[in-house]
Order: C-alpha cells, then sequence, then structure tokens
C-alpha cells in the first residue's frame, strides 16, 4: 500500500516537472506574439475617459477569459480528432486582423480630421461606442488568443493530454493576466504620476519622474495606438508566411518583418476592399 502511494506520488511529481518545463517552453515560444498582443490590446484599451478606463480594461479582461474558456476545449478535440482544421480557423482570423490594421491607416490617411475630432472628443461618455469598442477588442483578444492557443499546443504535440492540457492552459491565462496587468499600469500611469507628485510636495526627484509620467502617458497611448495598428498587421502577415509556404518563397529575401508587413498589408487591403464591395451591395 505504502509503496503504491509513494508510486503514485513520484508519476505526479514527474508530471509536474514536466509541466513546468514545457509550460516555460511554450511561454518563450508565445513570447513575440504576447509583445503584439500587449500592444494591440494597449490601443484598444486607451482612448476612453479616464473615468471609464478601468472599467473598460475590466470588461476587455473578462471577455479574454471568457474567450480563453471557449478556445482550450475546442483546441484540446480539434488536437485529438480534427487537427487538420487548426490553421484554417487561425487564417481566418489573420484576415480580420490584417482587415481591422489596414482599415485603421486608410481611416487615418483619408479621414485624418475626423480622427483629431473624435480624439478632440476624449473626456465625454458615449455608452453605445464604448460597448463597441469593448466588443471590437474582445474579438480581437480571441484571434490573438487563438494564436497564443495553437503555438503554445504545438510545443507539446508529443507530450499525452495529462502534459498538454494543463501546459497550454497555464499560458493562456497567464497572458491574460499579463497583458492586461501591464495595460492597466500603462493607462492608469498618470495617476501614478500623480500620487507620486502629491506625496513629495511637489519637490525632488519623486516629483520630477510623476511630472514626467504624467507627460508622457498621452505619447506612450499615442505611440501604442500605432504599435497596435501595425502589430496585427505584422501578426496576420506572419500566420501567412508560417503557413503557406509559397507565399514564403517568393517573399524570402526581405528581412521576415518586411515580408510580414508586405503580406498584412495586403491581405487587409483585399478585405478592406471586398468588404466596402459587399457592404455596397447588401446596403
Amino acid at each position: 500500500m505504502a509503496s503504491g502511494f509513494f508510486a503514485l506520488f513520484e508519476d505526479v511529481a514527474s508530471l509536474m516537472d514536466d509541466v513546468a518545463i514545457m509550460s516555460k517552453t511554450s511561454a518563450k515560444q508565445t513570447a513575440g506574439v504576447l509583445g503584439d498582443d500587449l500592444a494591440v490590446n494597449a490601443n484598444k484599451a486607451s482612448n476612453f475617459p479616464p473615468s471609464r478606463e478601468l472599467p473598460v480594461l475590466w470588461a476587455i479582461t473578462k471577455g479574454s477569459f471568457i474567450n480563453k474558456l471557449i478556445l482550450l476545449p475546442f483546441a484540446f478535440l480539434l488536437s485529438a480528432f480534427a487537427p487538420w482544421i487548426i490553421i484554417p480557423i487561425l487564417m481566418l482570423g489573420s484576415i480580420y486582423l490584417a482587415y481591422e490594421g489596414m482599415e485603421s491607416i486608410i481611416g487615418w490617411i483619408f479621414h485624418h480630421k475626423n480622427s483629431q475630432d473624435d480624439k478632440s472628443d476624449i473626456s465625454s461618455y458615449d455608452e453605445k461606442k464604448e460597448k463597441e469598442k469593448i466588443r471590437s477588442a474582445i474579438l480581437t483578444d480571441f484571434i490573438l488568443s487563438i494564436e497564443i492557443v495553437v503555438i503554445a499546443l504545438g510545443t507539446v504535440t508529443n507530450f499525452p493530454l495529462s502534459v498538454q492540457i494543463p501546459v497550454v492552459t497555464i499560458v493562456a491565462f497567464l497572458a491574460t493576466v499579463g497583458v492586461y496587468g501591464i495595460v492597466a499600469l500603462i493607462v492608469r500611469l498618470d495617476d501614478i504620476g500623480l500620487v507620486l507628485i502629491n506625496s513629495s510636495g511637489g519637490y525632488g526627484f519623486r516629483a520630477r519622474v510623476g511630472e514626467l509620467m504624467v507627460s508622457m502617458l498621452p505619447k506612450i497611448i499615442q505611440a501604442l495606438s500605432i504599435i497596435g495598428t501595425f502589430a496585427m498587421l505584422l501578426v496576420s502577415g506572419g500566420i501567412f508566411l508560417h503557413h503557406i509556404s509559397q507565399v514564403h518563397k517568393y517573399l524570402h529575401i526581405f528581412p521576415s518583418l518586411l515580408s510580414e508587413l508586405i503580406v498584412g498589408m495586403f491581405v487587409g487591403l483585399v478585405a478592406v476592399v471586398l468588404s466596402s464591395i459587399l457592404h455596397k451591395i447588401f446596403k
């Protein structure tokens, strides 16, 4: 009896070691996507009135957790019974990301004045627009989550389900906690700066750091908006390059980032044009 218990204990310890090692490996493999995920979601969670920033971010975070709860069981079932369908789903998601990224660029080029008008009205609260932005952010998170789950799953395909399930689950939920935790810090950077200024009486090193935080936040948000837009195009282009060998073959002469951007912009442009045509037809 005792020997059986200790054998079981050793099996559990060995399983936990495998899970820990593979979780670390999967986290490294998904690090690049998490960087893009951070830029995209920081962009999506910005440009709200200050009083609505944290409620909006919490709504998007809850949506991200629900995305993971929906995705993970399907990912394990598809991996076991229909692994061939995972890549087409990923490709469809990448088209949406390219569409969103390219639509933002086209909107900025042709409707720059309107975008400036929108920015000047940031302090006002529009519940309908807020809900639309939250839905858009959760949908974008869903697509990025698919890629994170697929990459994490790809690192443990040779392991049994007893390792696959905990590893991919840990990586997926840590991604949500890590990404949205950092986004929360970014959008509230000015509040942290004000605390530093007030606690130091407006003088000294802490006050200077606080003033820098307050003054830098608009520039950081603006930079993240640009980075997030291009990150969507890079993620989309990267998916096409990694999974369609012909595309990679024709663009291998370019640096990888440039290749991903070219493909992402092309896919996004085609998606925007088709969307406009369909909209006019059905309108």
